[in-house]
């Protein structure tokens, strides 16, 4: 306090905020944010981003032990830190986020990466000898079972735990965007989108580090990038980047509009002293370049994918089957003649739910498309009795059509009835021709 000697009244000292109170947030906000990707895998099934999970459950272990110490650093008495917890005051927000530190690191984190390695730590237990069997003895409570239905119960109750940590990551980093917003003498600050804009904001950064680090790893090791789960990661980055980018345009315009007392002061200070940390660095450099670069990967990647060659669609799509359901599919090698013997058609019966009848097909191979080996299938028109066979039909000139007879059809009045029949090319994935 040498600093303030001469002053008549003290409170005319600015003391400012050093980078500890800085970093103290941003800690907090890649726990969060590589928490919330962790989930994804566990809770919302996207296994794209499986090989990120625990390296996204692990970074945030590491932060979250030392998310507290930039403020232990700031503090002048450290050690009465604990006084919080002694005598706790329920009123206060900072003292309350000391019992969330410990429910997210303990409840939280600690058991669900617990329950994520419990069957490698029984395995060192059981290989290892010592010092070190009795170290992972104590890490595995004592417990040996690693049964399959063991490994379940441990899944099962580690979705549980990260279904929990959902709301308990956003309670982590929302309290400090409560801290700030609730500071009546900064009218930067003083929004209620403040915590909104800290939850998003620690999404964006968490999941930004993890991407990185997987990268980083992948390299190092020498292994090759999954690029389907980079791919993933980096789309989920950018929708949570529009998010967070959209909530701070809509506060700001919001002051613009709004043009209270404080807005003059706010004014003067974007366009001098603030220009270059809040202008260049963050809205340009830190949010408008990385969202221009996700979003035209992914458009270029859409564009390639819609510029692939037809050829390779059809190579693509030829070694597939067309599986409709609860459906007996017919497979004909249809002669030049106009009649098809009961002989030369084999069938098969699939059976899977579907919402609709059966469906007599018709599978045909052509001796015209033979040499392209292009598969065409074809309704049955409406006739089903066995052991008959059906008239000429006025399908379309094609060579297709021209050289095909139905099978076991009743004859039809084509002209009266006006059956739709339906010619779909699994080959070339062209859409049905529709013949009455």
């Amino acid at each position: 306090m040498d600093g303030i000697q001469g002053f008549m009244y003290p409170n005319e000292m600015e003391l400012q905020w050093s980078i500890l109170i800085v970093l103290y947030p941003f800690i907090t906000g890649l726990v969060a944010g590589a928490f919330i990707l962790a989930s994804l895998e566990r809770v919302f099934d996207v296994e794209a981003v499986k090989p990120t999970y625990r390296l996204a459950l692990l970074t945030a272990l590491a932060f979250m032990l030392v998310a507290p110490l930039p403020l232990q650093l700031h503090l002048g008495h450290p050690e009465r830190s604990f006084e919080m917890y002694l005598t706790p005051h329920t009123t206060s927000a900072m003292a309350m986020f000391g019992f969330v530190y410990l429910w997210y690191l303990m409840a939280v984190l600690v058991v669900e990466i617990w329950l994520e390695y419990r069957k490698e730590i029984v395995v060192a237990w059981q290989q290892s000898s010592g010092l070190k069997r009795m170290a992972y003895g104590v890490l595995a409570l004592g417990s040996s079972n690693i049964s399959p239905e063991s490994l379940r119960v441990d899944d099962r109750v580690g979705r549980l735990v990260t279904i929990v940590g959902i709301p308990s990551a956003f309670l982590l980093h929302g309290y400090v965007g409560f801290i700030f917003g609730s500071v009546k003498a900064n009218p930067w600050w003083s929004t209620p989108m403040m915590p909104i804009v800290f939850l998003f904001s620690a999404i964006v950064s968490g999941i930004a580090l993890v991407l990185l680090m997987y990268m980083g790893t992948c390299v190092l090791k020498g292994q090759a990038i999954d690029m389907p789960c980079a791919d993933t990661v980096a789309r989920y980055l950018l929708y949570a980047f529009i998010v967070d980018f959209a909530l701070e345009m809509i506060d700001l315009l919001h002051r613009i509009y709004e043009a209270d007392e404080s807005f003059q002061s706010l004014d003067f200070m974007v366009h001098t002293r603030l220009y270059t940390s809040h202008i260049v660095v963050q809205i340009v450099i830190g949010t408008l370049v990385p969202i221009a670069g996700l979003a035209s990967r992914f458009s270029r990647h859409a564009f390639l994918a819609g510029r692939q060659s037809p050829s390779s669609q059809s190579t693509a799509t030829s070694s597939s089957k067309l599986e409709l359901p609860s459906t007996r599919m017919i497979s004909a090698s249809v002669p030049r003649s106009t009649s098809t013997s009961r002989s030369s058609v084999s069938t098969s019966t699939t059976h899977t739910p579907w919402p609709f009848s059966s469906i007599w097909t018709v599978r045909v191979r052509s001796r015209v498309l033979a040499s392209s080996s292009r598969t065409r299938t074809v309704k049955r028109p409406c006739g089903s009795a066995s052991g008959s066979t059906p008239r000429s039909t006025r399908l379309p000139s094609s060579a297709l059509t021209r050289s095909l007879n139905w099978p076991g059809s009743q004859p039809c009045n084509w002209r009266t009835r006006r059956r739709r029949y339906s010619v779909m090319s699994l080959a070339a994935s062209k859409p049905m021709d529709t013949v009455r």
